[in-house]
């Protein structure tokens, strides 16, 4: 308990976890089941706080994912112990330590349990993952072409699902349209953003031991190793540059998109009708619309018998106040931010404090020392009930640096307005299927997506002349003399911020 809840660093409270026994009774079972089970295991967190309605956990304790299958018996059963240890001992870490100390709750108030869930997938040779991992949702709050935020929206990846709810990177369509792209700018664009990496276990030769290490099994392969494993067939097109047009699947030569139009154009695969159902009956149990998680298994040569494993549902959150932001509030006079692709719903009127990343100081090969920092300047707002604005540069929230800064909805858990900015060589669609992306919804924080192109700018020449209360080199905390004024309008996913 001391340790538990104390200031300590993660790693030696881990630690202090793994040298810790479980009661003897539990670890009779646990052998039993291991010495039944010879398929990967997500050990995976499941607290009393982690799916409430608007103080969800998503993503702020850690699964673990175990091969469990060495020869050895007592290998496998004291694998799994650690990875249940570990899993429970991110209960106390300091990201949701964080994160608890902007709700109405204490640490000691929140209970976990740990689940040993079967990982869907297949083996090829050294790797084992599914066909495809994803995310549904039953709001769309960026709906595109004809579809309405109402017919929800899909993320679909090739392999283990971490691509998808921590990278933010997947292919989105609605299950009502599923043939209509996302709205990418150009073929090339596409093709920037398009998956080329997926997460596998490792099934072979154990890796360096780092029991306290969330990834210590988990890999990262390049698409062309899954188009040896022969799994492209149904999820992928092919670039033709010769025509500068797509081809569905993978029958020429030319790079590879997972767009998943065998499924979704072709209809091998009746999937985006099973998820609209799904949905639906989700829906109807929880009484509130919903966000499921789900990985499939396919038949390499027909699809078809497949494997829909229904990993877990939650509720999330759509406000319904009604507010309507006028084009002259976007291009009035003291407008700080503007934009027509905001995320949330409300009007804030009591906040002075904006955090923001220095436009020129800011790095790609800088993104994880701009996490930490952000995360200390949150510390202390979160210490003092300051909410914030915080405003940065490509996708926040996303694990992979070159595509935004990577942190967790605890390290910035006391904003109330995130405004992501993109710049020529890191521009990212805005991912709905991210656990982030369910915490900022479920916490009704308004998130403002302001794109270097269009015509809505920052008003970075403000910003820098309001009183500076602290900085480092890449980061400044400015205060302002009256609060800011913040607009959303759902229906029109338009938003501004203004000042006096």
């Amino acid at each position: 308990y001391d340790i538990a809840f104390s200031g300590t660093n993660d790693d030696q409270i881990a630690h202090a976890f793994q040298r810790a026994e479980l009661p003897f009774q539990l670890v009779g079972d646990l052998h039993a089941l291991i010495s039944q089970v010879t398929s990967p295991l997500a050990i995976r967190s499941s607290s009393k706080l982690e799916d409430a309605m608007y103080e969800p956990f998503a993503s702020v304790y850690t699964t673990k994912m175990i091969p469990n299958n060495h020869l050895d018996l007592d290998t496998r059963f004291r694998k799994l112990i650690e990875a249940i240890k570990y899993v429970y001992a991110s209960t106390f870490f300091k990201g949701a330590k964080d994160y608890l100390g902007v709700t109405k709750h204490n640490i000691k108030d929140e209970k976990m349990a740990v689940i040993i869930q079967e990982v869907v997938g297949h083996r090829y040779k050294d790797r084992f993952y599914p066909h495809i991992s994803g995310v549904a949702r039953s709001y769309n709050f960026y709906p595109f072409g004809h579809a309405k935020p109402e017919d929800g929206i899909v993320d679909l990846a090739l392999g283990l699902g971490k691509t998808v709810v921590d990278e933010g990177i997947g292919w989105s369509f609605s299950p009502s349209y599923p043939n209509v792209n996302p709205p990418y700018n150009s073929i090339g664009d596409l093709l920037k953003q398009s998956q080329t990496q997926f997460w596998a276990i490792h099934m072979g030769e154990p890796p360096f031991y780092d029991p306290i290490k969330e990834t210590e099994y988990m890999f990262k392969y390049n698409i062309f190793d899954a188009e040896k494993d022969g799994n492209l067939k149904f999820i992928a097109s092919t670039y033709d540059h010769e025509n500068d047009k797509i081809k569905i699947g993978i029958g020429d030569k030319g790079p590879r998109i997972l767009d998943f139009a065998p499924i979704l154009k072709l209809k091998e695969i009746p999937l985006h009708e099973l998820i609209k159902k799904l949905l639906e009956v989700c829906e109807k149990n929880l009484e509130s619309m919903v966000e499921i998680e789900f990985a499939i298994t396919l038949d390499p040569d027909h699809g078809i018998p497949a494997r829909f494993g229904f990993l877990q549902v939650r509720p999330m959150v759509v406000s319904q106040e009604k507010v309507d932001v006028s084009l002259e509030e976007l291009t009035g006079k003291n407008v700080a931010v503007a934009s027509e692709s905001v995320l949330g719903n409300g009007v804030i009127s009591t906040i002075q404090d904006i955090i923001y990343v220095k436009p020129d100081k800011f790095e790609v090969s800088k993104t994880a020392i701009i996490a930490k920092d952000l995360e200390k300047f949150n510390h202390r707002m979160v210490q003092f009930k300051h909410p914030y604005v915080v405003i940065g540069f490509g996708r926040w929230g996303s694990s992979d640096p070159s595509g935004g800064i990577p942190l967790k909805f605890g390290q910035i858990s006391g904003a109330k307005v995130i405004v992501e900015s993109t710049l020529p060589d890191m521009n990212f669609m805005l991912s709905q299927g991210s656990h982030f992306f369910h915490n900022i919804t479920s916490f009704q924080v308004c998130y403002f997506s302001v794109a270097h192109w269009e015509k809505y700018k920052i008003n970075w020449e403000w910003l820098n002349r309001q009183k500076v209360i602290d900085e480092t080199e890449y980061i400044r905390h400015v205060r302002t003399s009256a609060p800011l004024k913040i607009k959303v309008d759902g229906k029109k996913s338009w938003g501004v911020i203004t000042y006096e």
